[in-house]
């Protein structure tokens, strides 16, 4: 009797498992399925606009560096930094201790950051230990070049005002034309970068992301700045594109230096011609004062503007009242930032014609779950809805290392359907997996939104902003 019940318990035990197994296989059969339409969606609508890009010139600027890219733990242990009780923010670095505190602030919530070493001693004890880790990986930086590069790639003519050494000029294309006279010695920026769920003794990372460190001297100062002027009256290009601001971020100027340089750099974006848009890609900051002579001196002189989750709600502190955001949500919800890029957009919209001021027609957020692309009715901005597309792909092949999406590698984080707005005039958005960018219009602008196959298999993260804006731009133009 007891050998009887065992065989059926047994049974059932098998019968079980076989149930659990064989629903297991037919969910994992159900995402594999979906993921793969929405690959082919974002193909499809990818393949609708070809960009005529031959015709295309882009100028852009400023910056450009060496990086050295880390695994931040494998980093952290090697240069005996300790996890701190309280993570603490810090404008600039001064000390080991700092080093620890700042990344334990930014690595809890999975943030990118930026930020300027003051103590270059401690820089130069920290590229020493980089420089003797195994898995140590050398690349061209700076948004300016990424950005370049990309565009090249993609087939554009393409102006560069960046200084590099001749060593990291051979890693450009050859159709590149680059503005500026080699140096000897490239600045160094360092790379910690991280994986989604990586553990520091107590804290654990929320998404993959990277801190982003140097004690930079050069590139702050915008060097290039007044050759660059030069050449764009004879190049006469279809966009220009500035960005590598962040390098001023709390530098150490001589007073009124700073802004001395930026009000050049607006005199130029001042008479630059109608025909040429503006875009300016942001970055993350810290120094209140900076940022409001950004947004005085190159916002509101730019058609468009790129940026992450993180630093939109920052430029909403700026434009709305006198913060700073130094932390925001890693995973936003849609219809918050969709909310965020309204307001940011009727600001900017608003701002009056005059002494070459622009009114904002472009935004676009690119964020790891999705990309969101919106655009005034009235502009001549084209393709939107192939440009998310195009940003959306750009985001996986970029992180992954790879032209070619593996759905073995991806996940989807956007939900199957998401609010257009928190407000109550918000209207429910479907997810369409054979059609996955969703377009609408509201009042005189346009937006589309497009999914991210989020790549498993990181391989890198910094740089990713650079690329996938700046393929989107190239759609758009």
């Amino acid at each position: 009797m007891v050998s009887s019940k065992v065989k059926v318990l047994s049974l059932l035990s098998i019968i079980i498992a076989l149930i659990a197994f064989l629903y297991k296989k037919h969910t994992d059969d159900r995402l594999r399925q979906k993921l793969d339409h929405v690959l082919s969606g974002l193909l499809q609508a990818e393949k609708k606009a070809t960009p005529t890009v031959p015709q295309i010139k882009i100028a852009i600027g400023f910056g450009g560096c060496l990086d050295y890219v880390l695994d931040a733990l494998e980093f952290a242990k090697k240069f005996n930094l300790t996890a701190p009780d309280e993570p603490e923010h810090y404008d600039s670095v001064e000390s080991k201790e700092q080093l620890s505190k700042l990344f334990a602030y930014f690595f809890r919530y999975g943030a990118a950051a930026e930020r300027f070493v003051s103590n270059e001693t401690l820089f130069k004890e920290v590229i020493k230990e980089a420089e003797g880790m195994a898995r140590l990986r050398k690349a061209l930086g700076g948004n300016a070049p990424l950005m370049a590069r990309r565009l090249s790639l993609e087939g554009a003519n393409v102006l560069l005002a960046s200084r590099l050494s001749k060593e990291l000029l051979k890693t450009l294309p050859d159709t590149i034309k680059v503005i500026g006279n080699p140096i000897d010695v490239d600045d160094i920026h360092v790379i910690l970068e991280y994986d989604s769920g990586s553990q520091w003794e107590n804290f654990t990372a929320p998404r993959a992301n990277r801190l982003i460190i140097h004690s930079d001297n050069r590139n702050p100062h915008l060097e290039t700045l007044e050759q660059f002027e030069k050449e764009l009256e004879v190049f006469d290009p279809s966009l220009l594109v500035i960005g590598g601001l962040q390098m001023m971020d709390n530098f150490p100027f001589q007073e009124g230096e700073r802004y001395t340089r930026l009000q050049k750099l607006q005199n130029l974006l001042a008479k630059t011609k109608s025909s040429t848009k503006i875009h300016f890609e942001l970055a993350s900051f810290t120094d209140k004062s900076l940022i409001q002579d950004i947004i005085e001196t190159v916002v509101l002189y730019a058609d468009s503007l790129g940026m992450n989750e993180q630093e939109l709600p920052n430029l909403i502190s700026q434009l709305t009242g006198d913060n700073v955001t130094l932390i925001s949500d890693p995973y936003p919800r849609t219809a918050a930032v969709l909310d965020q890029m309204r307001t940011v957009y009727r600001y900017l919209m608003n701002t009056k014609e005059i002494n070459g001021h622009r009114r904002l027609t472009r935004l676009h957020i690119h964020t790891l779950a999705y990309q969101a692309i919106l655009t005034s009715k009235e502009s001549q901005w084209k393709n939107t809805m192939s440009a998310a597309a195009k940003a959306s792909l750009t985001a996986n092949r970029y992180v992954c290392g790879s032209d070619n999406i593996d759905t073995m590698k991806v996940r989807l984080i956007m939900d199957d359907s998401f609010s257009s707005s928190k407000s109550e005039f918000g209207k429910r958005i479907m997810f369409t997996e054979d059609k996955p960018v969703s377009c609408w219009e509201e009042e005189d602008y346009k937006i589309c939104v497009a999914p991210v196959l989020v790549c498993t298999a990181v391989l890198q993260t910094a740089g990713g902003g650079d690329n996938i804006s700046s393929a989107a731009l190239l759609y758009q133009i």
